[in-house]
C-alpha cells in the first residue's frame, strides 16, 4: 500500500490480496493504545510511517491548510463551499466552531486556532465591522442616514 499510495493512511475498508489491510492497521493501532503492541511491531509500523492517532493527524493537516490559507489571503475567514486540495477546509473549520460552541474542542487546537486569528462568532465580527463603517461615514459625512 505504501509503495503504491507514497503514505501509510490506510482507509478502513481497503482490501489487499484479500485482506482487509484497514481493519488489521486499525487492530494494531488499538493494541498500541492499550500498550500491547510488541515493541518491535511498533517500530516497524512506524518506520512504515503508521500514524497512530488518525483524527489527530487529520486535524494537523487540516490546520496546515488553513496556514497556507491565511498566508494567502491575509486573514482566516474561510469561506464555508471553500475547498484547498482536495479538502472542505470551509467546512471543516465552521466545525471547529460548532464544537468550539458546544465546549467539545480541545484546548490545544482551540489556542492554534486563535493564535492563527480565526474569528469564533463570524456574525458578530460582521457586525461589529459593519457599525465600524457606520462609525467612519459617520465621522466622514456627520450623520448616519444611509
Amino acid at each position: 500500500f505504501r509503495q503504491k499510495e507514497g503514505h501509510s493512511l490506510v482507509p478502513q475498508g481497503y482490501i489487499e490480496d484479500g485482506i482487509n489491510l484497514g481493519t488489521w492497521l486499525n487492530a494494531q493501532r488499538q493494541q498500541k493504545k492499550k500498550g500491547k503492541l510488541e515493541q518491535g511491531y511498533e517500530k516497524r509500523l512506524e518506520d512504515m510511517g503508521v500514524v497512530w492517532d488518525v483524527l489527530s493527524e487529520q486535524w494537523e493537516k487540516n490546520y496546515r491548510l488553513l496556514v497556507k490559507f491565511r498566508q494567502k489571503e491575509g486573514h482566516s475567514l474561510v469561506p464555508h463551499g471553500y475547498i484547498e486540495d482536495g479538502m472542505k477546509l470551509g467546512r471543516w473549520l465552521n466545525t471547529q466552531r460548532q464544537k468550539k460552541k458546544k465546549r467539545n474542542l480541545e484546548q490545544g487546537y482551540e489556542k492554534k486556532l486563535e493564535d492563527l486569528g480565526v474569528v469564533w462568532d463570524i456574525v458578530s465580527e460582521q457586525w461589529e465591522k459593519n457599525f465600524r463603517l457606520l462609525v467612519k461615514f459617520r465621522q466622514k459625512k456627520g450623520h448616519s442616514m444611509v
